[in-house]
């Protein structure tokens, strides 16, 4: 990628996120604000990563958003 793709990636994300630094490096690991666990949707059967409190509330009976919206489009038709 050259130079101008990258200063342009990085003034979009910094549009985005003005607290965005930019790339520090692969030893500084990006702050996480929750811990994910993976939890499997009922319905679907695919496996999606979720904050830990989610994935002990709802444990066995998650249904991810996917499924939920598809759901809900469902129900108001």
């Amino acid at each position: 990628m050259s130079r101008r793709k990258d200063l342009e990636r990085v003034k979009a994300m910094q549009r985005l996120d003005p607290d965005y630094k930019g790339f520090r490096g692969h030893q500084e690991e990006p702050t996480r604000k929750a811990p994910l666990e993976a939890v499997v949707c009922v319905v679907c059967q695919h496996k999606r990563n979720v904050p830990r409190g989610i994935a002990l509330e709802q444990g066995d009976h998650y249904v991810c958003m996917s499924c939920r919206e598809k759901s809900e489009g469902e129900g108001a038709a």
